[in-house]
């Protein structure tokens, strides 16, 4: 039996990994930092809740602990993140973005999976086949956003593009340091969810695809890499 934690998991792109992860037979557990919304999730998914904000330290070590103390974990899926939008619905461009934006952006994005990361690693590294998938983006991508003509390359804002291409940087440092394990970053592609006021142009069902892929790879799968549902993304 496998068991998965997907923080961020009670809606969207998490959500609907753990459906797609209980259907293909995993034990899941939805981390949401706010216990009755994960709570509901859980009973609607027939999943485990666990209380998890990833920006907050004791609340991170109390979910690891309840894990190892209900058997341990197999696979992680960094989902977690914000955008950063304005009050209405707008992208801070270059002009507008402050350090204290950025560094909240950050505290969930990047050292979010940091901590979360560094506080599961001991039961990972117990588990025969470890796997951690960390939810980047396409605005990741340096050769994506310098391609002139594309949307990537259109997009104005600063702070998530940044904390993206940061979470591509630890999938890598982390996959070299644990090669035992299956570590990836996931481009979900420009999907509907509250991340962006639902202006995506593919529905949950189509982003979530990349993520229970990778959530399943086994101990002779890729570890290192930046994938798209269709392939491997350049850097």
């Amino acid at each position: 039996m496998t068991t998965t934690l997907i923080t961020g998991a009670n809606k969207g792109l998490g959500f609907e990994t753990a459906r797609r992860l209980i259907e293909a037979g995993h034990t899941v557990y939805v981390g949401s930092r706010n216990a009755e919304r994960g709570r509901l999730a859980a009973e609607r998914l027939g999943a485990r809740s666990v209380l998890l904000d990833v920006t907050d330290d004791g609340s991170v070590a109390a979910a690891a602990k309840t894990i190892e103390a209900e058997g341990g974990l197999d696979v992680l899926v960094n989902n977690a993140g914000i955008e950063g939008r304005t009050p209405d619905g707008g992208v801070l461009g270059a002009a507008d973005v402050t350090a204290d934006m950025m560094r909240t952006l950050f505290e969930t994005n990047v050292f979010g999976v940091v901590r979360v990361t560094h506080a599961f690693l001991p039961l990972l590294r117990r588990s025969a086949a470890p796997v951690i998938v960390n939810v980047s983006s396409g605005l990741a991508s340096l050769a994506g956003v310098t391609a002139q003509g594309t949307p990537a390359h259109a997009y104005p804002g600063v702070a998530y593009p940044a904390s993206k291409t940061a979470v591509n940087m630890i999938t890598v440092q982390y996959a070299k340091a644990f090669p035992g394990m299956r570590i990836n970053a996931v481009e979900p592609g420009y999907t509907a969810t509250d991340l962006n006021g639902h202006t995506g142009t593919q529905t949950v069902e189509e982003g979530a695809e990349i993520i229970v892929r990778m959530a399943q790879v086994g101990p002779d799968g890729p570890t290192g890499g930046y994938f798209d549902v269709s392939g491997t993304l350049p850097w």
